[in-house]
């Protein structure tokens, strides 16, 4: 069965509905993809959105995200299960979250998970329309054992938005301060403008009340917040949030909808406010990360990760019946103040073989891990070449001059979101060297340069063939090291 027109009465079909044929077609064409990732998280089948749920629990890392596993658009969404016991390796549970009950009945929608015992508690919103399609978001709970069995909890922990905020009201993270569980949630008031709202609780399960609004400054957010995600790294609180319809003049963005944070010197808990609160900055300064996830954990760590897709976006492979992934996990840590995003260690695991990259040309497999120092005063550029006939591809153009990169992917295959441009322009330090780690994946890249301290992540849809590293305006030698990395996926 091909759908090639999804009308609303399709993507909202339940699951049960759908012929098994379906899911055994879209399989069969996904497996012909070139595209399809050899080591990052990516939907089986469908539509993988938010990651949800990120946690350590009963010896293992857990991570959940949204689904649509019937083709590549936005419909009826459960949660996918995933465990790991090194961050990079991870085995798919299948379903944990349904939609089928009334609380959820038009969609499992975003929210957290926090250990509670010996069980997880899952705290998510329930998408639920009435006959006239209007939405009343449920804010849900249900818990899951050790042994990965899930019960929904049959009353709503939150019924409603509170007095003044629209039908907009999702993406609760749970926190637990003190003898209170709190639950940071995104939301839009009756004036179409942005918030934080925080609810709290005695006891996980309720009664929760409203007890305010999470605040950092007087800046306006734009005409709604979705995940909003609170975390300490040493001490210090670091809010990420995706805040829709921002001005750019309080955060320049390029993407249709950027991922935001702040960082304070202290959290004020009994008036919800961020203390000393920085400049709003973008999280990734690429194309195509958004709901960014991130918890503190048991082992001290502040981990992280990234849907790689954007909302209202779509992107060559949905022609193949599949759409998105996740980052790697990443590892957050502050420096003078100032966010830093690694990859986990675990990457390292992923190095097959070291490749010669000691001349202006290399070959370089399609996953693989690149290593380099742009020297100071240095204006040249890097390009990954993904046409062998006309030399294009991915170009990363740097400017140790005057502290600029311009990473550039209009000629690096298939058009993605062309209308908000091709290119992302970053600063960098003025007359300094500059390090960066570029992760290639066959259809999407992420590069982290100065230890982190600029991230950019984009999509890429190349023709198939082989790839090649080339360097063009350097007057120095650069130091380049790489290395194929193995292919993790199943599927």
């Amino acid at each position: 069965m091909t759908v090639t027109s999804w009308t609303t009465a399709m993507r909202y079909r339940p699951y049960a509905q759908w012929p098994a044929q379906q899911l055994i077609d879209l399989r069969a064409k996904i497996a012909q993809s070139h595209w399809r990732f050899g080591y990052h998280i990516q939907p089986t089948t469908g539509l993988l959105n938010d990651p949800n749920g990120f946690t350590y629990f009963n010896g293992q890392w857990q991570l959940f995200y949204q689904s649509f596993p019937f083709g590549p658009v936005h419909g009826l969404k459960s949660w996918v299960h995933l465990v790991s016991d090194d961050l990079l390796h991870w085995q798919n549970l299948g379903r944990a979250l349904t939609p089928d009950s009334p609380l959820d009945q038009q969609g499992v929608y975003s929210g957290s998970a926090l250990p509670v015992e010996d069980r997880l508690f899952l705290m998510y919103t329930g998408n639920v329309r009435d006959q006239q399609w209007q939405r009343h978001p449920k804010q849900n709970g249900a818990w899951l054992t050790t042994a990965n069995q899930v019960t929904k909890l049959v009353a709503p922990l939150i019924s409603d938005p509170p007095t003044g905020v629209t039908e907009h009201f999702r993406d609760p993270q749970l926190i637990r301060h003190g003898e209170w569980y709190y639950a940071i949630l995104g939301a839009q008031k009756q004036d179409q403008t942005g918030h934080i709202l925080v609810y709290r609780a005695r006891d996980v399960t309720g009664p929760w009340h409203i007890a305010g609004e999470l605040t950092f400054g007087d800046q306006a957010l734009g005409y709604m917040v979705e995940c909003p995600n609170l975390v300490f790294i040493d001490d210090r609180p670091v809010l990420t949030f995706c805040p829709q319809g921002i001005s750019p003049d309080v955060l320049a963005s390029d993407n249709r909808y950027p991922n935001a944070y702040v960082v304070g010197t202290a959290f004020d808990w009994e008036h919800l406010r961020i203390v000393n609160p920085s400049p709003l900055r973008l999280l990734d300064a690429g194309f195509d990360v958004y709901a960014t996830q991130a918890f503190n954990a048991p082992d001290g760590q502040v981990l992280a990760v990234s849907w790689i897709g954007l909302p209202d976006t779509t992107y060559p492979s949905d022609q193949e019946g599949w759409a998105n992934g996740l980052s790697m996990v990443k590892t957050l840590r502050l420096c003078h103040g100032e966010l830093r995003q690694t990859p986990v260690t675990s990457l390292e695991t992923l190095r097959t073989r070291r490749l010669a990259l000691t001349t202006e040309s290399a070959s370089i497999p399609a996953q693989s891990e690149l290593q380099f120092t742009i020297p100071a005063d240095q204006q040249g550029t890097l390009t990954i070449v993904m046409n062998q006939v006309t030399g294009a591809g991915l170009t990363l153009t740097f400017d140790t001059v005057h502290g600029k990169l311009v990473v550039d992917r209009s000629a690096a295959g298939a058009g993605v979101a062309v209308d908000y441009g091709t290119s992302r322009t970053a600063t960098l330090p003025v007359g300094q060297a500059v390090t960066g780690q570029l992760l290639l994946d066959n259809s999407v890249f992420e590069l982290y340069l100065n230890d982190g301290a600029t991230v950019l992540t984009g999509r890429l849809f190349p023709p198939a063939g082989p790839w090649q590293l080339t360097t063009t305006g350097f007057t120095v030698a650069l130091n380049l090291q790489g290395w194929q990395l193995a292919s993790i996926n199943q599927d």
